[in-house]
């Protein structure tokens, strides 16, 4: 009898990925973060990575060792933002500055709405399958592993 994973993992393998709706799941969001992880130990970074399912509900979060306290709350709710606003924080952040479109959005959502880069929709195709959010470093170098992650996630899928 095959669960509702080896079932997927099994039409996939016959008939290709094409027509296999991908969801975020436990195995995936860990992937993506070991891949987000590497990259950031590269560029010297500790941070705290986190994935949500389309829905912003968190599937996985890794905190590196020595990463900021606070940025374990911040990573969360860039996959929340991400997820709510279907778009990158970076993004959002700037139609939220003084006078943009939608300045004062960041009140909202009981204070979960992030406007710092470092969070961005995991998609594939069209679909959104879920967010990265990724907090420690500077907007810049946040917005970087986050985008990172979400340019490799395809390979990520295909390594499953």
């Amino acid at each position: 009898m095959l669960d509702k994973y080896n079932l997927e993992k099994t039409v996939r393998n016959l008939v290709g990925n094409s027509i296999v709706k991908e969801v975020m799941n436990l195995e995936l969001a860990v992937k993506l973060i070991e891949a987000v992880k590497k990259k950031a130990e590269e560029m010297g970074m500790r941070v705290v990575i986190a994935v949500s399912d389309a829905s912003g509900r968190p599937i996985a979060v890794h905190c590196m060792d020595g990463a900021y306290h606070g940025s374990f709350d911040v990573a969360l709710n860039k996959t929340y933002t991400s997820t709510a606003f279907q778009m990158a924080t970076s993004r959002l952040a700037e139609l939220c500055r003084p006078g943009g479109e939608l300045y004062g959005l960041q009140f909202s959502n009981d204070g979960k709405v992030m406007i710092l880069g470092g969070g961005e929709p995991l998609k594939v195709g069209d679909t959104m399958i879920g967010a990265l959010g990724v907090s420690g470093g500077t907007a810049k170098q946040d917005t970087e592993l986050a985008a990172y992650g979400s340019s490799i996630l395809k390979e990520v899928i295909k390594c499953l």
